[in-house]
């Protein structure tokens, strides 16, 4: 399952009991501070959930797959996003838990 931003308004919306049109205000306010501040070239901290920032891609040089002819790449600023130990921690617990439990070897 994927949660686009309509979803997140509306989960926004029924969890913390307001409407729709003042949880699309605060979801898009959010973006925007966010996107601001890399744009900026400095970082988003959330404690627990992770941090956006800015990371320098340096110029490379690269194939064109069609040609093979050598071309250069320059170089760019790159959003990056990095999930903090709650995050990661529930992810992984999700994950471990949807997996299938391998069976314990029996001693011979």
């Amino acid at each position: 399952m994927a949660l686009n931003k309509t979803d997140l308004i509306s989960h926004v919306a029924s969890s913390a009991k307001m409407t729709k049109v003042d949880a699309e205000k605060a979801v898009k306010s959010t973006i925007d501070a966010i996107q601001k501040e890399l744009a900026g070239g400095g970082a988003v901290t959330l404690i627990g959930f992770g941090t956006f920032s800015v990371y320098e891609r340096s110029a490379r040089t690269g194939k064109n797959p069609r040609t093979g002819a050598t071309i250069k790449i320059a170089a760019k600023k790159v959003p990056k996003f990095k999930a903090g130990k709650a995050l990661a921690d529930m992810v992984a617990k999700k994950r471990s838990a949807a997996a299938p439990k391998a069976k314990p070897k029996k001693k011979r």
